[in-house]
């Protein structure tokens, strides 16, 4: 197996065509044909389906496709190592919306000051994207909210965040007392995450253990649109401290649910330690410096250390 091989085949799923990729490459599309039926013959299994409108992956093109982009990182970024003879490469890096506010711009800085020639590509997303995102290998690392079964990654536990009762302090039925629980909310509208969100999958688990029926007053999927309309008045929401660090939420009132199952779990999550590059590697111990640092400092609202 050949590493023009893997760039040929990853470049011909990445465009879904064999007379594209050849063009992208500078090769005759004979020629990049031939040297996929090479590697089709080499690994004994069928790549690539042929259709009217191009070429798609077959389940064994796809598995190989994941592979081969890891592979093709690692052999760029040896090179570039080889070349500058310290760290560096190239790292991608998950975060949730309310992670970014608490925790993005900090990572990056210090990923700069401690590995200047790594290059950052951030992805903020629900979590449950990134967990795709993690199992297609387009992305190294992230943080999650929950373990994925049967994905081959490397976990570690962070921190549990308390989730509070947010919105203005005007608010009728907004809680006055410096912690509620969830089954005095009353009638408080809420405006909360749609069912697929993974908040709202553990919201509604503690509503039902509460035995709780919540006036749901909008569902909003994205965080800065539904903290819009937290501060507009249109009700109060349920959601970690961290949706609190944006500057423009200031002003808003936040008080902790009492529940102890009301929590999220923080969980870094990355492909394997063998599959990992160094880049990789040292960007999981600075993510993992960094959440700490920040929630010593008092900078997490409501988070606790593992």
């Amino acid at each position: 197996m050949e590493l023009r091989q893997l760039r040929y085949f990853v470049s011909v799923v990445e465009h879904g065509s064999m007379g594209k990729a050849a063009l992208e490459l500078g090769v005759v599309t004979s020629a990049l044909s031939q040297q996929i039926s090479r590697l089709e013959s080499e690994l004994s299994t069928r790549l690539l389906q042929r259709t009217s409108s191009g070429v798609v992956p077959t389940d064994a093109g796809l598995a190989f496709w994941r592979q081969a982009q890891l592979a093709l990182r690692h052999i760029d970024d040896a090179a570039l190592a080889a070349r500058q003879a310290r760290l560096s490469g190239h790292v991608s890096v998950g975060l949730a919306p309310s992670t970014t506010g608490v925790l993005g711009l900090a990572f990056m800085q210090a990923m700069r000051e401690r590995y200047p020639d790594v290059r950052l590509r951030m992805v903020e997303s629900l979590s449950g994207y990134l967990g795709a995102m993690l199992g297609a290998r387009q992305i190294d690392l992230a943080i999650l909210f929950h373990e994925v079964p049967a994905q081959r990654w490397s976990v570690m536990p962070l921190l549990d965040e308390r989730l509070f009762v947010i919105g203005d302090s005007t608010l009728p039925g907004m809680p006055g007392r410096s912690r509620t629980s969830i089954a005095k909310l009353g009638a408080l509208p809420l405006i909360l995450p749609s069912g697929p969100h993974g908040l709202r999958a553990l919201l509604d688990a503690a509503f039902k253990r509460a035995g709780y029926v919540p006036c749901i007053a909008a569902e909003v999927d994205g965080l800065a649109m539904l903290m819009d309309a937290v501060r507009g008045g249109l009700g109060a929401t349920i959601q970690p401290g961290a949706a609190l660090a944006r500057a423009e939420n200031g002003s808003l009132a936040s008080v902790p649910l009492v529940e102890a199952y009301a929590t999220r779990p923080n969980l870094i999550a990355s492909v394997s330690d063998d599959e990992l590059s160094p880049a990789g590697l040292a960007a999981r111990v600075v993510l993992a410096d960094v959440a700490r640092d920040t929630v010593n400092a008092g900078r997490w609202p409501g988070a606790a250390l593992r």
